[in-house]
């Protein structure tokens, strides 16, 4: 009878009595539902057996782990109905593209159109395999014996995913007859997956999940759909280029073709920042371009190249960052844990911003700060500006799109940016890349590079900076004038280089160890490329170094 240690008391049970019984025994002392269990330090799965004497924690949905494990297990019960209603074919043929929010778009690459027939069927397929509470059955296959199985049902991408493992075996969920690789963790039942919504959108799916801090409601759904036609055209760039998949990447690195690939995309990029130059032009009144976009988006080296195109145009930018406008340190707001919060607005001197910039719209020369991050002040040392005729100020910070920013500033006068990482490259089909991963990894490499914070620092500020997001940045992205990807389908082939000695430091004993567990286990799916290709201007190189634009 195997013993366990759970909330410092010791259990008995029957031998091979599932993870996910002895959940539901204490299911009642949490405010969510289970969805892992921690065994002796590391993460399982609940259908798995109880047979030796361990330690036993478990992880919630709310816990970030958990709920990516919710999602993962969520779209497989989708692609399980779209088997059932549409076909193998259709199955293999979709692609979970991006997200919107709480919803996941899911659509198939070829001309082909989803009904509203259709969609309602999908969903009552979904809702009744949950209704059955059926197993979410996982084996693993050595991996010659899994490329084979998805060779023959044509899921080509899994198959050229494979090939680049290096480990022996590989484990292949099913569901109800209908077999699928995912990275991550799976709930056990369809059961657990109790809450969900299916709509028709474009000529795809829209999936849609509760969020993580009210994991069993369906969050309400708002399509932005600005960011939708942004991210809908990186991914058919993507699939343009041949590389919508890791697979892919991998190919061209392995053909030696990623220097190549590297300068199409930042030749791509330019044309793209040459484009809201232009636009910037055609509006004659503009005085301000504002910048804004969440943590490790590459706002300043933006700034710099939209600089330069505006250059070309005649026009004389000076780039301003709104970070110099911090208020000292001894000022600065604090959060509900007590820690000073860099994100709220709170902590920006928006008076004398405003004052500043009103000035220097009336044709007044301001002497503008430059905040000292070691001594937590704002410094002024006789860098003053007057604009003239062709002078334009190009103010990036995470606020720059908050109308109280900038609020004394004529509507004329601004014209708005929103800039963010937002990655066309997925794994597979099925299985997408959040775009918060390569941010997190890109962060993780500039702060130990430019500030000497571990990756242990980073991954724990990490949900902070996302709050901060949420409540600062995302909800004024539709009302930007231009939006601008800047992600670089090769980056995390470079990154990896970098990060992956940062996240080998961290430890078990530290809270942070599961969650750089799992990007380690994640860049494992790419092969490393060298960064000597990456031109000094990159946005890359404001996380790896070696930038024109930084010290």
């Amino acid at each position: 009878m195997p013993t366990i240690t759970i909330n410092e008391k010791k259990e008995t049970y029957a031998p091979n009595t599932t993870f996910a019984e002895i959940a539901s025994i204490h299911q009642h002392r949490y405010d969510s539902p289970i969805a892992l269990a921690i065994e002796d330090g590391k993460i399982r799965e609940l259908n798995r057996l109880l047979n030796k004497d361990c330690s036993l924690k478990f992880i919630t949905i709310k816990e970030p782990i958990g709920h990516k494990t919710y999602v993962r297990s969520a779209t497989m019960l989708l692609f399980t109905a779209i088997d059932h209603v549409l076909g193998n074919e259709a199955a293999e043929k979709f692609r979970i593209a991006f997200t919107i929010g709480p919803g996941y778009y899911c659509h198939i690459r070829e001309d082909f159109s989803i009904t509203d027939q259709e969609c309602q069927e999908i969903l009552t397929v979904m809702q009744e395999l949950v209704a059955r509470n059926i197993p979410i059955e996982k084996t693993a296959f050595p991996i010659s014996e899994a490329m084979a199985l998805f060779k023959s049902r044509n899921m080509t991408e899994k198959e050229k995913l494979f090939k680049f493992r290096r480990s022996a075996s590989v484990n292949i969920y099913c569901l109800d007859g209908y077999f699928d690789y995912y990275y991550g963790y799976m709930l056990p039942m369809t059961g657990h997956i109790r809450h969900f919504d299916l709509i028709r959108h474009e000529k795809g799916l829209m999936l849609i999940l509760p969020i993580r801090q009210n994991p069993e409601v369906v969050a309400p759904f708002t399509l932005r759909q600005k960011l939708f036609d942004t991210l809908y055209t990186s991914e058919k760039w993507g699939e343009k280029m041949g590389v919508s998949t890791v697979g892919d990447l991998n190919n061209i690195a392995c053909e030696g073709k990623i220097n190549d690939m590297i300068l199409v995309q930042e030749a791509l990029q330019e044309h793209c920042i040459g484009d809201i130059a232009q636009s910037i032009i055609d509006r004659q009144d503009v005085k301000f371009v504002m910048i804004a976009g969440p943590s490790s988006s590459g706002k300043t080296t933006f700034s710099h190249r939209l600089s330069i195109q505006l250059r070309t145009y005649g026009l004389t930018p000076h780039p301003i960052p709104l970070d110099d406008y911090y208020l000292d340190r001894d000022k600065t707001p604090r959060d509900e844990k007590g820690n000073l919060n860099f994100e709220c607005l709170e902590a920006i001197d928006v008076a004398q911003f405003n004052q500043d910039m009103q000035d220097l719209l009336a044709g007044h020369r301001v002497e503008l700060p430059t905040y000292n991050f070691i001594t937590g002040k704002r410094e002024y040392k006789g860098h003053s500006l007057k604009l003239g005729s062709d002078d334009i100020l190009v103010i990036e910070g995470i606020h720059g799109l908050n109308p109280k920013t900038s609020f004394s500033l004529p509507d004329e006068s601004k014209f708005k940016v929103y800039i963010s990482c937002l990655t066309g490259l997925n794994v597979d089909s099925h299985n997408r890349i959040p775009t918060t991963d390569s941010r997190l990894l890109r962060r993780l490499v500039r702060d130990m590079r430019t500030r000497g914070s571990d990756a242990a620092r980073t991954i724990g500020m990490w949900e902070s900076v996302r709050r901060g997001e949420e409540a600062y940045i995302f909800p004024y992205q539709e009302d930007a004038d231009a939006m601008f990807n800047s992600a670089l389908i090769y980056e995390l082939a470079v990154l990896k280089q970098y990060a992956e000695p940062l996240l080998f430091q961290i430890t078990e004993d530290q809270p942070e160890y599961y969650e750089a567990k799992r990007l380690l286990k994640f860049l494992e799916y790419f092969i490393g490329v060298s960064s000597e290709g990456v031109p000094n201007n990159s946005i890359c190189r404001e996380f790896i170094g070696g930038s024109i634009f930084h010290a």
